[in-house]
């Protein structure tokens, strides 16, 4: 019977791939202790190395920087949808200026 697929967090993978990089054990004892195939951790020891320059990268931290928000766009979103649900209401017969007033 197969084993069902189980998705690992960046974390996780982080671990078993240092772990794998400090060669303190063989592959077959890293994939026992953190039950995980052999194969697997080799990936996440190559896809580490191979990344490990752009956490260094002056670039990286610009990426990873959030975008900034567009405030206004955002209250005057939030107004017409508060018009519109008063207008709807109104139109089912709902007391009115309901979503509005919080």
């Amino acid at each position: 019977m197969r084993r069902p697929r189980r998705n690992h967090s960046p974390v996780f993978k982080a671990k078993v791939a240092l772990a794998a990089l400090k060669s303190e054990a063989t592959l077959t004892e890293l994939a026992e202790r953190f039950d995980v195939h052999a194969n697997q951790i080799t990936q996440w020891k190559t896809q580490l190395v191979e990344q490990a320059a752009a956490v260094f990268a002056h670039e990286a931290g610009a990426h990873n920087a959030p975008s900034p928000v567009d405030v206004k766009a955002l209250h005057a979103k939030i107004g017409q949808q508060a018009l519109e649900i008063d207008f709807l209401a109104g139109a089912l017969g709902r007391s009115p200026g309901s979503s509005a007033k919080r």
